[in-house]
This record gives C-alpha cells, structure tokens and sequence, in this order.
C-alpha cells in the first residue's frame, strides 16, 4: 500500500507561537459618546460653555478687526474724499438744525405775539363791556342821593350832572339800584318821577358811581355845578357819601346796530 500522504500543514517557524485572532467591539465606545451626550458631566458643561464664549469673542474680535480695516486699504486721495464727504454731510446737518432752530424761534414769537394780542383783545372786550353797562361792576366811587322838598326835580339838572360825572372819568354809574346809565341813556319827564331809558325813576333819586371818590365829588360840588344847581333852582338837598366799595349789580341789554357797520381793518 502506498504511504499516507504526508501533512502538507507548515509547521508552526520556531519561534512563533499561535495565537487565536482577536476582534475590536466598538459597542462600548458608542455607549460612552451616547451617554456623555445624553447625561454630561459637571465638568464637560464648564468645558462646553468656556469653548462657547471664547468662539463669540472671537467672532466679535473679527467684526471689530474688519470694522476698524474698513479705511485701512483706502489711497490717501480716496482718504480725502471720504473726509470731504463727511465734512460736508456734517455741515448739511449744521445748516439743517439752524433753520429749525430759526423755525422754532419763529413760531415762539407768533405764538407769543398772538398770545399777546388774545390778552389785548380779551382786555379790550371787558373794556367795553364795563363802558357799555353789560356785565356788573365793582369799585371805590361814591353815592349821591337827591331828595325833592319843594318842588320837582328838572330833567336837565339830572342829565347836567351824569355828564358831569362822565366827563370826569366815572366808569359806571347805576340809578336807585336798578337802572344801568349807558352812553346812549335818555332822560324825560314822567308823571311821578323821572323816565331813564324808559323806566321809572321815583324820588329820592340815589346815583352810585365808580370812579376816583375825590375827582367825583370835586366834579359835582364846583361853583355853578350840578349840586348848587340842584339845591339852588330844584329845591333839592343833596347827599354825597365817597365809598371804598361800590356794587353795580344792573346791566343793559346789547343792542345790534342797524346801521354802523366796522370799518375796512377793523
């Protein structure tokens, strides 16, 4: 019989022992990446957090850089065009905050000068109103009380003594309290006294005045005047009281013109 075929297997080389192969598990480095991911520790949060705030200085560091190199590659003419247009722009802007300074200045006086000429206006309109006998009034004046004995006041002895009164400088002037005197009041005989403006007047006549006490009495009391004309010729006796207080409480009724119209301006 033939011989067995011999074992074609190599011999293991002398000095070389076998060894069984071995395999690298990559699972428990995955596991330990997914856990640090999912759980990190104290000290990989500190280390995450430091790594983000040193990468925005960063960033921040480069836009400055970048900022501060914006003129940095500019020629020295292009330098000066830019200046020149900025120089301009700020003298645009100079100019600009002049005229509305000049605006402002300007609306400040119109509206001081309107303000001013309200304030006239409403003055003049109480002016008038006093003048016209159509809002009440208060005031130092005094207070003539004419009181008939013999005879009969005239009607003339009373008007003479209004305009008296009027010519020296009394503001208002109101008859037995009840009874306003304007500038176009209008005496006239009646049976029983006297007519103002056609409302009765019964004696004792009293006249309340507003105005300077001493310029009134003096007014009514001169040689000739109203209260020796009164006492001399009507028989009456006259009182005159100066008063730090006069009350005119009556007022006149505003009648619209009929005919007289404001100028041109007015």
């Amino acid at each position: 019989m033939p011989d067995p075929m011999p074992d074609e297997t190599p011999d293991p080389q002398p000095g070389h022992e076998a060894h069984p192969a071995h395999r690298t598990d990559p699972e428990p480095g995955r596991e330990r990446l997914r856990h640090a991911l999912v759980r990190p520790s104290r000290r990989q949060v500190v280390v995450a957090v430091l790594l983000a705030v040193l990468g925005f200085a960063f960033v921040v560091q480069v836009q400055d850089t970048k900022a501060n190199d914006t003129y940095s590659g500019l020629r020295e003419s292009e330098l000066i065009e830019v200046l020149d247009g900025l120089t301009g722009t700020a003298e645009r802007a100079r100019r600009e905050v002049g005229r509305l300074e000049a605006r402002r200045d300007e609306l400040t006086n119109e509206s001081r000068a309107r303000s001013a000429a309200l304030d006239e206006a409403e003055q003049r309109v109480k002016t008038l109103n006093i003048i016209a006998g159509l809002v009440p009034v208060t005031g130092p004046g005094l207070r003539m009380t004419i009181t008939e004995s013999s005879s009969r006041v005239n009607v003339g002895s009373l008007l003479d003594t209004v305009q008296e009164l009027r010519t020296a400088g009394a503001e208002a002037m109101e008859f037995n309290d009840s009874i306003r005197v304007g500038a176009d009041s209008s005496f006239d005989s009646a049976v029983g006294g006297i007519e103002l403006d056609g409302q009765l007047l019964e004696p004792p006549y009293t006249l309340e005045v507003i105005g300077d006490p001493h310029v009134l009495r003096t007014a009514l009391t001169f040689s000739t005047g109203p209260v020796e004309t009164l006492e001399t010729y009507d028989g009456a006796t006259v009182k005159i009281e100066e008063l730090e207080s006069v009350d005119i409480t009556s007022v006149r009724e505003a009648e619209r013109p009929e005919y007289a119209e404001p100028g041109s301006g007015q």
